[in-house]
C-alpha cells in the first residue's frame, strides 16, 4: 500500500523542490551574463541553509565582480572612441590627399597650357643679321620680308609656337622651306632649310626642333630666314619681331 503525504498550503517544500529551486536560480544567473561565485551541491546547502518564503532568493553581486564590469564596459568605450578616432584620421587623410592629387593634376594642366601657349626664338642663342624691310637689291620685292636670324649649316631650328604644318619643300628663293600655321590664327615661315624634319598635317609645339637651318635658294651664306604672315602665301607679311615680342619673345 502506498503512502500519501498530504500536502497543505503551508507545508515547507521538501528538500528536493529546494535544492531544484536553487539550481534554476543559479541557471537563470549564468544565461544572463551576471558574473558571480555561488555555492552549489548538497553540502553547501546544507551549510548555508536559504529560508524558504515562496519568493525567488535575491543574490548581491559583490563591489569587486561590479568593478571588473564597469572596467569592462569603459575598456570597451575606449576601444570603441579610438577605432572611431582611428577611422575620422585616415578618412581626413585620405580627404587630404585627395585635395593634394587634384592641386597637383590642375598645376601640371595650367604648367602645360602655359607652355603650349609659350613661344620661343627660332634659333637658340642667335640674333637678327638683317632687320625686317631692309632694302637691298637682293630682294625681288626691293625689300626684306622678314629676319634673319645667323647660324651656321646645320643649327637646330625650332617652331616658334604651337601650330600645324601646312606647307614643307622647295619655295623658290627660299630654298626648302616650313610654314606653319600657329594657334593664334597667323602663320610663320622657316628658309634656306639644308635639312627639314616635319611633314604637312603634323602638329608642332613651341621649341621643338623642325629643321636645320643651311644655304639654300637665293642666299649669299647659311642663315634662316623666318617670316611672321597672316596667310600662308608670300606677300602677306607682316614685323616678325613685333610678332614675337608680342608673344613673350626676346628679341
Amino acid at each position: 500500500m502506498a503512502f500519501m503525504c498530504a500536502t497543505g498550503k503551508h507545508r515547507r517544500p521538501g528538500r528536493v523542490k529546494r535544492t531544484t529551486a536553487q539550481a534554476a536560480g543559479i541557471a537563470a544567473l549564468t544565461t544572463t551574463g551576471v558574473i558571480g561565485t555561488l555555492a552549489a551541491g548538497p553540502a553547501s546547502a546544507a551549510e548555508n541553509p536559504v529560508e524558504q518564503t515562496g519568493l525567488t532568493p535575491v543574490i548581491t553581486v559583490s563591489d569587486d565582480v561590479a568593478a571588473q564590469i564597469d572596467e569592462q564596459a569603459a575598456a570597451q568605450k575606449q576601444a570603441a572612441d579610438q577605432k572611431a578616432a582611428e577611422e575620422a584620421a585616415a578618412r581626413a587623410a585620405a580627404e587630404r590627399a585627395a585635395k593634394e592629387r587634384a592641386a597637383k593634376a590642375r598645376a601640371a594642366r595650367e604648367a602645360e597650357r602655359k607652355r603650349l601657349n609659350a613661344f620661343v626664338i627660332p634659333i637658340t642663342g642667335s640674333y637678327v643679321s638683317t632687320g625686317y624691310q631692309a632694302s637691298s637689291s637682293l630682294w625681288s620685292s626691293g625689300s626684306h620680308t622678314g629676319i634673319d636670324f645667323h647660324a651656321a649649316s646645320g643649327t637646330s631650328v625650332h617652331a616658334v609656337g604651337s601650330g600645324t604644318v601646312v606647307s614643307t619643300g622647295w619655295g623658290g628663293a627660299y630654298g626648302n622651306q616650313i610654314v606653319i600655321r600657329m594657334a593664334d590664327g597667323m602663320y610663320t615661315q622657316y628658309g634656306h632649310l639644308s635639312s627639314i624634319g616635319v611633314s604637312v598635317g603634323q602638329k608642332v609645339v613651341p621649341g621643338q626642333q623642325i629643321g636645320l637651318s643651311g644655304a639654300t635658294g637665293n642666299v649669299t651664306g647659311p642663315h634662316l630666314h623666318f617670316e611672321a604672315r597672316t596667310t600662308p602665301e608670300y606677300g602677306s607679311d607682316v614685323d616678325p619681331v613685333a610678332y614675337l615680342r608680342k608673344h613673350g619673345v626676346n628679341v
